[in-house]
């Protein structure tokens, strides 16, 4: 399956259960960020497919907003 996320302009900083995913959304958006949040388990479970990793999200993020989100990332964990 191929991923709807454009690997030339979103860049993958953080994969983790949905609160901490929460709790980052949230600091990044005091900073202006806006993540994109890809949750396999959510996907699979609307397609009628097992949940392999449940609770797991991926947040992505542009690739002009990288170096501010990854402070972010390092200041919240």
């Amino acid at each position: 399956m191929k991923s709807s996320i454009s690997k030339d302009k979103y860049y993958h900083i953080f994969t983790g259960s949905s609160l901490l995913v929460l709790a980052l959304v949230s600091e990044l958006d005091k900073e202006g960020i806006i993540p994109v949040v890809k949750d396999q388990g959510e996907s699979a479970r609307l397609a009628g497919f097992g949940i392999t990793t449940p609770l797991l999200q991926d947040v992505y993020l542009h690739r002009d907003e990288i170096d501010k989100g990854k402070k972010v990332v390092k200041q919240l964990f």
